[in-house]
């Protein structure tokens, strides 16, 4: 373990030439830089957020839904049937032809049947509208409160005004409270994030948001690691700033609001492009992989740093990609076929098998809302139930 711990911790892969991990160990009195075991008060503390999260969701975001009007929608259940519930659970929860004909054979149904009620089994484990509006209104609520904490303590920093500053005297940076803090909570929420993945909502794109919060991880990681938190916090505060208005317009459409909700969705479509698409490459890559040349030249965790970051912004790129699709085809066409994030199914057939049919009249009745009535339409109004 010895060998491996020097191994992983070389000093010609973490510090710059002539940096030496002695020299960053017994600083003056009264500084303190950071250290890779303080990454270790993230793990409990993410428990903690956790915790905090089924609290949040159970006592305030659940009332707030009531409030609403949100109830948990009630799905015909599929009729109880051993066999059929015995291959969902263990070979497929979609049959092909060919499981189907089987399946008609055996138990001598029809194979629409069949098919109905596959739909209607996959349909129970649907995540109800409730359940969405409680998962959007922590993070939001998280989202936004780590972003006003970021942005006043960025605020009063240098780095922020002049990015030249995250490279001067690196790495004898000093570690403040105020730092240590807003790193260590960020960490630990998307440690928590890593954990609840697998219970939350699943969406199509599970794997992209997988490998972000691995990504996220690592760069929040590796940054605090080798002292690059100034332009870390600057990373996490761009991506904040835009979150909490994707979680406010879902809140919005949960809550059947609209024009609320199309007004969000335009202004955190054009937050994403400003701070995904243009801040972040032309202002924090430009830091990182330019001026850092300049000042502290490159060496191997540089290019490990980098690397993570130009894997951020590919994901940048595709997230706005299905972003501007949505919103080319509701303007242009007036309607959306589907969001590419989908986690429902949808299908004539599936939709009459909810009981409150009032769902299916939603967008029917608010038809001129959002723009020229494209944005209030009912196809769009699913696609925010989708999100």
């Amino acid at each position: 373990m010895a060998a491996l711990s020097a191994w992983f911790w070389n000093e010609r892969f973490w510090l710059p030439h002539n940096v030496t991990w002695a020299d960053l160990a017994d600083p003056a009195p009264g500084v303190e830089y950071p250290k890779a075991g303080h990454l270790l008060s993230a793990l409990p503390l993410a428990f903690g957020i956790f915790a905090v999260r089924i609290f949040f969701e159970r006592c305030i975001a659940g009332p707030c839904a009531s409030i609403l009007q949100i109830q948990t929608e009630l799905s015909r259940r599929a009729q109880p049937n051993a066999v059929l519930e015995k291959v969902f659970t263990s070979i497929t929860k979609s049959p092909d032809s060919r499981h189907l004909e089987g399946l008609s054979k055996q138990l001598d149904w029809d194979v629409r049947k069949i098919q109905r009620w596959f739909r209607q089994r996959r349909n129970q484990d649907k995540p109800s509208t409730r359940t969405k509006f409680c998962e959007s209104m922590w993070r939001f609520t998280f989202y936004l409160c780590i972003f006003i904490y970021g942005i006043r303590f960025l605020w009063q920093s240098l780095w922020m005004w002049d990015t030249r500053q995250c490279w001067y005297n690196y790495p004898y940076q000093v570690l403040t409270s105020g730092l240590y803090n807003y790193y260590i909570a960020e960490l630990a929420f998307y440690w928590s994030l890593m954990f609840s993945q697998f219970t939350d909502i699943k969406r199509k794109d599970f794997l992209i948001m997988f490998v972000h919060h691995l990504a996220t991880i690592s760069l929040i990681s590796f940054s605090y690691a080798n002292n690059m938190l100034r332009v870390g916090s600057l990373v996490m505060c761009i991506h904040d700033s835009s979150d909490f208005l994707l979680e406010a317009a879902k809140l919005a459409n949960y809550a059947k609001s609209q024009r609320l909700c199309d007004f969000l969705f335009v202004v955190f479509g054009m937050i994403f492009f400003v701070t995904r698409l243009v801040i972040f490459p032309f202002w924090i890559l430009n830091s990182t992989l330019f001026e850092s040349w300049e000042i502290i030249g490159p060496y191997p965790s540089w290019w490990l740093f980098n690397s993570l970051l130009l894997v951020l912004q590919l994901l940048h790129i595709i997230w706005f990609y299905l972003i501007a699709r949505i919103a080319f085809k509701a303007i242009m066409r007036g309607k959306v076929s589907k969001d590419d994030r989908s986690d429902i199914e949808s299908s004539s057939e599936e939709e009459t098998d909810t009981i409150p049919k009032e769902r299916l009249k939603m967008g029917s009745s608010r038809g001129e809302n959002g723009s020229n009535g494209h944005f209030g339409s009912k196809t769009w109004s699913q696609n925010h139930n989708n999100w």
